[in-house]
């Protein structure tokens, strides 16, 4: 029989883990915002599932960098939605 590899959800939780000390070290409002951004990377597991030829980490990072990019695109919206000022 051959190996098995661990469910994208069991890396991710283990690389949660990892991160535990780092995370205590932190000040709480900074605990906080790395909560969010976990939090952000575990919205992607099914498809880290399938970027298995890459490192756990780089899949969950990458995770993140989309979810943050998307918050920029959304406000980058916002700011051209805005009527614009006349300069004087």
């Amino acid at each position: 029989m051959g190996r098995t590899l661990p469910s994208a959800t069991q890396v991710f939780l283990e690389e949660e883990a990892a991160f535990g000390r780092f995370r205590r070290a932190l000040r709480r409002s900074d605990q906080l915002i790395l909560d969010d951004l976990f939090t952000s990377a575990r919205r992607h597991l099914a498809a880290a599932q399938y970027a298995s030829h890459a490192l756990p980490l780089e899949v969950f990072l990458l995770a993140m960098l989309l979810e943050e990019h998307k918050e920029v695109m959304r406000l980058r919206e916002q700011m051209d939605a805005l009527p614009q000022k006349a300069e004087c």
